[in-house]
């Protein structure tokens, strides 16, 4: 029996939760919960039994969690929750409470830390608490309270959570203070198999890493900093990363690559040369891809190289400096070019994200995000709208002038629960930016010149497959989606 039962909830085939853009991507991309399991880490250090249920990636039914959740018989039930999918989570609160009329249920992501209030009144009574930002040890301090005598006196002890108290009125606890990174157990990887989870781009199979959390960057379409992260970097000790990094191929000898998935790994040099010198130091055989932003320092990258590093995952996001400006980047057109002509000449894998829907932002502006991709030596690129996602600076600015899409919450994805466009300025609409991104994605793609670079950079059978599930991808919407709205 289990004392906590965490859930990532289905909601349709293939729904990626854990991803940046929570939806079904062209590529059906499916990334690891890898914040989940660290928390689930956290918990089991604490003595706890926690059972973990990714019922996104196993694409598992309604009927299937329900059994998971009468056999565990938990206590305690934490949900992972996304924008479009709140209803849906909801319901599987409301699922555990009529099941389990004793247990308590809590609700954690970055939708609920922006969205408190309006979420504990759209649960009518199934959801007991809010988790606001960073849920490690609030879980833990909830857990430990959910064994003893539960009661709002004792809730109103805990910082950074939302709750109802008697007479249906939100209470908000004290924000808490962001954690030492260094602290944190490595993820519970157990409770999952890598090859639940695929990516076109990525060496399959692989596994996530975050290195740190937080940003020193002041981007307005930044979601996950904002509420989850804050704005300081908090970056791991080089050695714990190696660490992990040991950690991951002993529980998994058959991993192909590791992504690190932290926003701004390249934003500290020291970082990046200290995890660097850790892996060639330790002899570490490991093949490894990032996020990097524009402006590391280049210097870096034949180290980079030395220790493993294969494919760079770069926000160039803008082909104007005035829409780099807009979005408050902090890095320029100058950035972008160094990086990606030194990268290819050191023989990097380089996939560039770009954007349209920078405020100000017209047709004819957005024209050169493309041309600015296409005259890069870039391997893969994808383009999508800016999602403004509640609790972002730019999702506020276009609430209070208009320019949002979307009237519920279910409508952040389409009728398919694939990414669509958000937001639409009179400079420039929602159906022009939708024109931008298949504009851009076929004029990138089908230039002789890129097919030629695609077709020489298959070396392995495994390139290969990868390649031929890009190209139907691709016939059938678009090339493969990464997770938008980066931070790096």
């Amino acid at each position: 029996m289990a004392n906590v039962f965490v859930l990532n909830p289905p909601v349709t085939e293939d729904f990626c939760r854990s991803a940046r853009w929570a939806a079904r991507s062209r590529g059906r991309v499916q990334r690891h919960p890898d914040w989940l399991l660290t928390a689930v880490a956290v918990l089991e250090h604490a003595g706890l039994e926690v059972e973990f249920l990714d019922g996104a990636a196993m694409n598992l039914t309604r009927e299937q969690v329900a059994s998971a959740l009468n056999k565990s018989a938990p206590g305690l039930v934490v949900l992972h929750t996304t924008t479009p999918s709140i209803d849906s989570d909801l319901a599987y609160a409301s699922m555990a409470k009529e099941l389990l009329p004793n247990c308590k249920t809590v609700a954690v992501g970055p939708h609920v830390t922006a969205e408190p209030e309006d979420t504990l009144h759209r649960a009518q009574g199934s959801l007991d608490v809010v988790v606001r930002g960073e849920y490690d040890h609030t879980l833990r301090e909830i857990a430990e309270l959910s064994n003893s005598n539960w009661s709002t006196s004792k809730l109103s002890g805990i910082l950074g959570i939302s709750y109802l108290d008697g007479v249906g009125k939100t209470i908000h606890t004290s924000t808490r203070p962001y954690l030492d990174v260094n602290e944190l157990p490595f993820p519970a990887w157990e409770h999952i198999d890598p090859r639940w989870y695929r990516d076109a781009g990525k060496r399959f199979p692989f596994i996530t890493l975050i290195s740190g959390r937080g940003c020193f960057g002041r981007c307005t379409f930044c979601r996950d900093v904002a509420l989850m992260e804050g704005r300081r970097l908090r970056l791991r000790d080089p050695e714990l990363v190696a660490d992990e990094i040991e950690y991951d191929l002993a529980l998994f000898p058959y991993l192909r690559e590791v992504m690190f998935e932290t926003d701004t790994f390249t934003a500290s040099s020291t970082h990046v040369s200290g995890v660097c010198e850790a892996i060639v130091r330790r002899g570490l055989k490991v093949t490894w891809s990032c996020n990097c932003r524009t402006d590391v320092d280049l210097k870096l990258l034949p180290l980079m190289k030395r220790a493993g590093c294969r494919m760079l995952m770069v926000g160039f996001e803008f082909g104007t400096q005035e829409a780099l400006d807009a979005v408050k980047k902090g890095t320029t057109l100058e950035h972008s070019v160094r990086l990606a002509q030194k990268a290819k000449k050191l023989g990097f894998t380089v996939h560039g994200c770009f954007m349209f829907g920078a405020p100000g932002e017209t047709r004819q502006t957005a024209l050169k995000t493309i041309e600015f991709a296409k005259s890069l030596p870039l391997d893969t690129v994808q383009f999508s709208g800016i999602c403004a996602y509640p609790g972002s600076e730019i999702y506020q600015e276009a609430r209070e002038k208009g320019f949002l899409v979307p009237g519920t919450w279910r409508e952040w994805v389409d009728d398919n629960w694939e990414q669509v466009t958000v937001l639409s300025y009179p400079e420039l609409s929602k159906e022009e930016i939708d024109q931008l991104i298949d504009k851009g994605l076929k004029e990138f793609y089908l230039r002789p010149k890129q097919i030629l670079r695609m077709a020489q950079a298959i070396r392995t059978l495994d390139d290969l497959r990868r390649k031929i599930y890009g190209l139907r991808m691709f016939i059938e919407g678009g090339p493969v989606s990464c997770n938008v709205n980066k931070t790096s």
